[in-house]
């Protein structure tokens, strides 16, 4: 949520239709997520699949969420509400005192995510708040993506972990601006606080009717492609060659939650002439029908075939083990390696991987080794802990490692082990003290 610059492009036709069902999914794709807020007039939302962000910033946050913006967010019937038509309305409210409160909500899940090879749609059918002129000073209503190590810490590591930007618009100007927010801040190779941006593009109808926007990030095209949809009509594309490979990754090669809502006031409205004033009319809603992600897995010939686990018993201890080639696991996914083949990614606090009958001998081990990778921002680290039989048995060994400069960047780190002989089952378990993802792995090996 930032300003962008000027660049009006074509009129598209008005969709006028009040309420749609949620669209079958794109050719290729499945439907992962869906809320067509369909529920008794004045009702608010399910919890289950929405939390409410309350106040003037996330806890440990910036103030005035970091933009500005002077409303206080609630979870009030009065300011975010079901109308009983089937739709969802966040409606900005000033009260006699010239106080304004407004909402902003955010699903439960974090995980919506473009596998390797793969792509993820984000999309919502919506009317922008009908208010112009004058009398929209200040309104700044919005549909948009963070990524999921904004939670719990409350974005302070935006805007590398990256934001998606679907639909803004300011001051009731029939249009709507798209952006990637990534990088550093101020400056950067995404140009913050402004981001990467579509500039201005006009909308009609866009305060009298619904349209639809969408995101869609696709690894499956080499470069990978950022591309925003306005009534399904594809208006600006990004592409991962127009910045580094780290900034990139950082800001796309994770899960993303998705956030409904309209602020009052803050940068971008002062940019384009400010507000809110006393001519700044209460109680404008933007109108939510439906939102939806699509998701499609990776595969043909941009994955290559997973390692499967060897047959019992013959895992060498002294031989590369293929990370990918797990027995079991959590929280983790495969993905294209740079170094080829496969390796495990998506690593964080908690998770693990299990490697079955894997056989020391009786001469004794000196150390192991991992080829690991990591974009984790700054002050991002955490441990690879080796432990054997159990996940509740103390480490024989482990080694901390931090960010290596991105996620296909790869490093081998030794770590001291305690002695091992005959035959055990290893797992690879992951502790940070943070919640953010923050290695890869492409193989270990122990060493005599």
């Amino acid at each position: 949520m930032a300003a962008a610059t000027l660049v009006v492009g074509a009129s598209v036709a008005v969709v006028s239709q009040a309420e749609a069902a949620v669209p079958p999914p794109p050719s290729g794709m499945s439907l992962v997520f869906s809320d067509d807020f369909t529920g008794a007039a004045g009702t608010g939302l399910n919890r289950s699949n929405w939390l409410y962000d309350i106040g003037t910033g996330y806890p440990g946050g910036a103030a005035n969420w970091g933009t500005g913006e002077i409303e206080t967010m609630t979870d009030s019937t009065a300011n975010v509400y079901r109308d009983g038509g089937g739709n969802l309305a966040i409606k900005p409210i000033r009260d006699s005192a010239g106080r304004w409160t407004s909402g902003r909500v955010e699903t439960q899940r974090t995980d919506f995510a473009a596998p390797a090879g793969g792509r993820v749609r984000i999309e919502a059918r919506l009317q922008q708040p009908n208010v112009s002129g004058a009398a929209a000073a200040g309104y700044w209503p919005a549909f948009w993506a963070l990524g999921d190590a904004a939670r719990p810490v409350g974005a302070t590591n935006w805007p590398g972990i990256g934001e998606w930007d679907i639909m803004e618009d300011i001051n009731g100007r029939s249009s709507v601006f798209a952006a990637l927010h990534c990088g550093t801040n101020p400056g950067g190779v995404c140009n913050e606080t402004t981001g990467l941006t579509s500039g201005e593009r006009a909308c009609s109808g866009c305060q009298t009717g619904f349209h639809t926007y969408a995101v869609e990030f696709d690894r499956s095209t080499s470069p990978e492609q950022l591309r925003w949809y306005l009534d399904g009509a594809n208006y600006f594309t990004l592409t991962s060659s127009q910045v580094d490979a780290t900034t990139w990754n950082n800001a796309t090669h994770h899960g993303m939650f998705v956030i409904l809502n309209v602020a009052i006031g803050g940068g971008f409205p002062a940019a384009f002439g400010g507000g809110p004033t006393a001519a700044t009319q209460s109680g404008v809603p933007m109108l939510v029908d439906y939102v939806a992600v699509y998701q499609s897995s990776g595969g043909g010939t941009t994955t290559p075939p997973t390692t499967t686990p060897p047959p019992s018993g013959s895992r060498d201890a002294f031989a590369q083990i293929q990370a990918e080639s797990f027995n079991a696991s959590a929280g983790v996914q495969v993905e294209t390696c740079s170094e080829g083949g496969q390796d495990v990614g998506w690593i964080g606090n908690g998770d693990w991987l299990q490697f079955t009958d894997v056989t020391f001998g009786t001469g004794g081990v000196r150390d192991f080794v991992a080829r690991v990778a990591s974009g984790a921002g700054g002050g991002v680290s955490g441990l690879v802990e080796v432990r054997l039989d159990s996940r509740s048995n103390a480490p024989i060994g482990s080694f901390a490692v931090g960010s290596t400069g991105g996620w296909q960047n790869w490093t081998s780190i030794p770590g001291n082990v305690s002695n091992v002989t005959g035959t055990h089952t290893v797992y690879l378990t992951f502790s940070s003290g943070q919640p953010a993802d923050f290695v890869n792995v492409n193989w270990i090996q122990f060493r005599r």
